[in-house]
């Protein structure tokens, strides 16, 4: 129970770093994220991410939304 209430809060961190970094509101960066599998990234990967920063969050789930076809860079 611990461990997804702490992956439920990092995802929404992310969220919110994500919206910062691009100017978007968070529901806005919700939508881009989830659209383009950055969500589910983040929830497939929570182990290996958690670990590393923020910004470098931030700089995979750019990359993991433009490779489904996202256009934000």
């Amino acid at each position: 129970m611990e461990e997804t209430k702490n992956k439920v809060i990092y995802i929404d961190y992310c969220i919110s770093a994500f919206a910062d970094k691009y100017d978007l509101t968070n529901k806005q960066a919700y939508a881009y994220l989830s659209r383009f599998k950055g969500l589910e990234f983040l929830d497939e990967c929570y182990e290996a991410e958690h670990l590393l920063s923020i910004q470098d969050a931030v700089d995979d789930l750019t990359q993991i939304c433009k490779s489904n076809g996202g256009a934000i860079e």
